[in-house]
């Protein structure tokens, strides 16, 4: 634990919260402290007046994590905040809530402003909850699957079917990919979370996953050059950009196909096509 940067940390926040934020108020007299009294955020707390000086001054124990819980609510931090206090007081920053199923208000917006492109938004576990006509029209309409099989990550490994888009050539890299981009969601949310429990699954069914897991593959958010073979267009050569959620739960996806190739011709065929079951003509 860093006493002294906890101590200073704690005092910077107490001085940006304001006593009307957390429903007291300011007194007719004028405050010589800025935002809150040591007392005021004890007792919102619900921890002694000592302790909480203690900790500010800083001669005090290692607080609990249901003590920085108090104190991260009472002083109105962010998530990013809180985690720093939690990670200052020498605790793991606890895992963050997930909604997997809501799409985030800016992914929305952004989704709505590309409705003639191949755009989706997926989750960290591979999930589309959203596509546009042009995406199904390339991938196939992903909001036919159910319970685990809703995540290309699972499927990729237990469903053959799922590569089939790919050229063979690049199935390997995919794989590694997949399994590193999980790995980066396991380290972040922890064994018991969402992504655990499909690692698990992965370990009990997947020998391929099993082992690439293993191999602690890590890769970074960029998705690049792709290359696909539908079974209505043929090859497409494609560029994948990705915008990354700030609580990193979800992202957009955006597949391109440079103006004047072959494969930008082949997009503009499958806008015309519309949304069939790619995997049904394969």
């Amino acid at each position: 634990m860093d006493r002294a940067r906890f101590a200073d940390y704690l005092r910077t926040r107490r001085g940006a919260r304001q006593p009307e934020e957390v429903g007291l108020p300011r007194g007719a007299r004028r405050r010589r402290t800025r935002g809150l009294r040591r007392e005021e955020v004890a007792r919102l707390s619900d921890i002694s007046v000592d302790y909480y000086t203690r900790l500010e001054q800083p001669r005090g124990p290692q607080p609990s994590v249901s003590v920085l819980g108090a104190l991260s609510r009472t002083l109105g931090l962010t998530l990013d905040e809180r985690d720093h206090l939690y990670r200052l007081a020498g605790h793991p920053a606890p895992p963050r809530s997930r909604d997997a199923d809501v799409v985030q208000a800016g992914m929305m917006r952004i989704f709505d402003a590309l409705p003639d492109a191949a755009v989706q938004v997926v989750t960290q576990l591979g999930e589309t909850l959203m596509q546009t006509d042009l995406s199904a029209a390339l991938v196939g309409d992903e909001s036919v699957y159910t319970g685990r099989s809703r995540s290309l990550h699972y499927r990729w490994f237990t469903d053959l079917a799922s590569r089939r888009l790919y050229v063979p050539e690049d199935r390997a890299a995919q794989s590694r990919l997949i399994v590193a981009d999980l790995l980066a969601s396991y380290t972040r949310d922890g064994a018991e979370s969402r992504v655990g429990a499909v690692v698990r699954s992965l370990l009990e069914e997947s020998p391929e996953f099993a082992d690439l897991w293993q191999e602690h593959p890590v890769a970074g958010p960029y998705c690049g050059p792709v290359r696909l073979s539908h079974p209505r267009v043929g090859r497409l050569e494609l560029h994948c950009q990705r915008l990354i959620d700030p609580d990193q739960s979800q992202q957009l996806v955006v597949y391109t196909a440079a103006p004047g190739t072959e494969s930008h011709e082949k997009m503009r065929l499958l806008s015309v096509v519309g949304g069939q079951d790619v995997y049904a003509a394969v």
